[in-house]
């Protein structure tokens, strides 16, 4: 039977249309006095933030209409006493209201969904994500769910960088850098830690550190970090007693051995974080009923905590951000190495049961306490076999907290930065460093995944963990496949399969036997000069040795990858999640597709 030439559309061959506003670039002084903007917004956002945390705590937690709240002083029990049980319940059912009817983006902590528009949705953020998200949030932190307001603002930032991009349309990649630029923002306002903003900005999400992103993103940071300062204040997170380690005298070796010990304990204390989330998102739709009774049954968990640890050392201790929590090991009013541990523990289950049941907020404040706890209780039982070891409560808190963070997120210098800021103490700076390397090594032995990108792996939507040299590789393969190809049955001789008119070996021969794939054969293979010369040999003995394909949603690092690991010299592009057959075939992605690619996004 004759080859068939395929084509998915009219355009020309290696052509992929783009909408108009795809096309529109700004200079990079106007992205840098855009960044400021959002900068600005972003910091009045986390201000705005923090003040409807308070008045929502203030309301379930005291029953007084204030916007006064220091998340780093301990309340002691709750005015409303054991009912304040319900007060978690409550809250949850007006998120999943607010979420699930204006913005399912909004539910769980945040920064999986901003990874995802930077890599799989082309920068595209909704604007009212925006405004759920800081409703939603502060609603599950003022009600008692264990989960962090880091997150929501990194949310919110990007929102907002990405709107307004979408507003004034900007290029994918400018919309990208803004969005990264406004996240950056949220992080440094929210924890007044401007170099830790920048650091996570370019090491979570920008796929391309250059100073057409780099710029914006520290423009904006610079900006929301000032706003944040002159509103709230210019002190630290935490009030940090100093810290002293002696690493050149006797003690040198024990305190080296701590700083292992604690950074290995911390990475499997990461995986460990990192499944039980999984598990616990995983688990909750499955139980009976829906998302509003699954939501009361983790709540009531929540509350149930708050009520029995009240009962038993006075405060509820596992709600909200848990800033006084770490605040009080860092004054050694903590001490206790038992409770410490039990403290670890019912966090790790409290926020992720609040996550898994539908509560929306991050897992930056969780990651800090579940570190600081475990690091002081760590320093409590260490003292007890090394009574010289060196490694105080407080210092072991922060090591714990970097490591933590470090090995849970993958932000490696992110976590060394911003528990610098945080605590503004230098001393601690090798012992962090250290630790948070061990951490984030031993965690990704374990699981390769962090706990951002395997809420993502999930969906399908893999996040390259190593961050490359350009933008184009945010593109997906059905935005530079060639949709013109042949299709031609084995058997098929090469008289047969080529078109007359492709004198120029333009394009790619898909050869297929009953509807299977058996395997591709590249363009400008030299097959229209065999042809002339043996035109009676079948197809398939000209078929690359081995076949490479990959889903039309599949990133381009992805592709590439799969194209370097087998010495190909094209892709093929098929739609669906099962063992593709030739009907699910959309394209091509041949060398030709990804040298456009590579020299559409060069700017000089």
């Amino acid at each position: 039977m004759p080859a068939v030439s395929t084509s998915a559309s009219p355009a020309l061959l290696g052509s992929a249309s783009k909408p108009a506003a795809e096309e529109r670039r700004v200079s990079l002084l106007t992205l840098c006095g855009l960044a400021l903007v959002i900068g600005i917004m972003t910091g009045l956002g986390a201000v705005a933030f923090r003040a409807l945390i308070a008045m929502v705590h203030n309301l379930s937690y005291n029953g007084t209409l204030s916007f006064a709240y220091d998340a780093n002083v301990s309340e002691g029990p709750s005015r409303f006493g054991d009912l304040v049980l319900f007060s978690p319940i409550i809250g949850g059912l007006v998120v999943v209201f607010l979420v699930k009817r204006f913005a399912p983006e909004a539910k769980g902590h945040g920064v999986p969904e901003v990874m995802d528009a930077v890599f799989y949705k082309r920068g595209n953020i909704r604007g009212a994500v925006a405004l759920v998200k800081a409703l939603a949030s502060a609603i599950s932190i003022g009600t008692g769910a264990a989960v962090g307001r880091e997150g929501p603002i990194i949310q919110i930032g990007s929102a907002l960088g990405s709107a307004f991009s979408q507003y004034i349309g900007l290029s994918t990649w400018q919309k990208i850098t803004l969005l990264s630029a406004g996240a950056g923002a949220g992080i440094a306002a929210t924890f007044n830690t401007p170099l830790g903003g920048v650091l996570f900005a370019l090491e979570i999400l920008l796929p391309e550190v250059s100073n057409r992103t780099f710029l914006p993103v520290v423009v904006a940071t610079g900006a929301a970090t000032t706003i944040g300062r002159i509103l709230i204040g210019p002190d630290p997170a935490f009030a940090v007693p100093d810290v002293q380690f002696s690493l050149a005298g006797a003690s040198a070796p024990a305190e080296i051995l701590s700083f292992v010990l604690l950074g290995v304990l911390c990475g499997v204390a990461a995986w460990a974080f990192i499944r039980m989330l999984v598990f616990m998102e995983d688990g909750f739709p499955k139980l009976p009923g829906n998302e509003y009774t699954q939501n009361i049954i983790g709540m009531s968990i929540i509350g149930l905590m708050m009520v029995g640890l009240t009962h038993g050392f006075g405060q509820p201790y596992v709600n909200g951000v848990g800033y006084s929590v770490i605040q009080s090991i860092f004054d050694q009013k903590l001490t206790v190495a038992g409770l410490l541990a039990l403290l670890f523990v019912l966090k790790m289950v409290a926020t992720t049961v609040s996550l898994g049941c539908g509560a929306s907020g991050g897992i930056f404040s969780p990651s800090l306490y579940l570190g600081a706890t475990l690091g002081a209780a760590f320093a409590a039982a260490i003292g007890v076999v090394f009574p010289h070891s060196g490694l105080s409560l407080p210092s072991a808190a922060i090591i714990g907290m970097a490591a933590m963070v470090g090995a849970g997120t993958g932000g490696v210098m992110t976590a060394i930065v911003m528990v610098f800021e945080m605590t503004r103490d230098y001393a601690i700076i090798v012992p962090v460093i250290v630790a948070v390397a061990l951490a984030a090594g031993v965690r990704r032995a374990l699981i390769g995944e962090t706990i951002y990108t395997i809420k993502l792996r999930h969906r399908g939507h893999r996040i390259p963990k190593e961050r490359h040299i350009n933008l184009y590789l945010v593109k997906q393969a059905r935005d530079i496949m060639e949709k013109k190809f042949i299709v031609a049955r084995a058997g098929t001789t090469l008289r047969q399969a080529i078109v007359p008119d492709d004198i120029d070996d333009v394009r790619a021969i898909v050869v297929e036997r009953e509807g299977r794939i058996v395997g591709l054969i590249p363009p400008r293979s030299g097959l229209w000069l065999k042809a002339s010369s043996n035109p009676d040999v079948p197809v398939e003995r000209y078929v690359e040795s081995r076949l490479v394909i990959c889903r039309d949603q599949d990133l381009l690092s992805l592709a590439f990858a799969r194209l370097k690991r087998h010495r190909a010299g094209a892709a093929i592009v098929f739609r669906g999640t099962a063992r593709p057959r030739v009907n699910d075939i959309v394209g091509i992605i041949t060398k030709r597709a990804v040298a456009d690619a590579v020299i559409d996004s060069y700017e000089d």
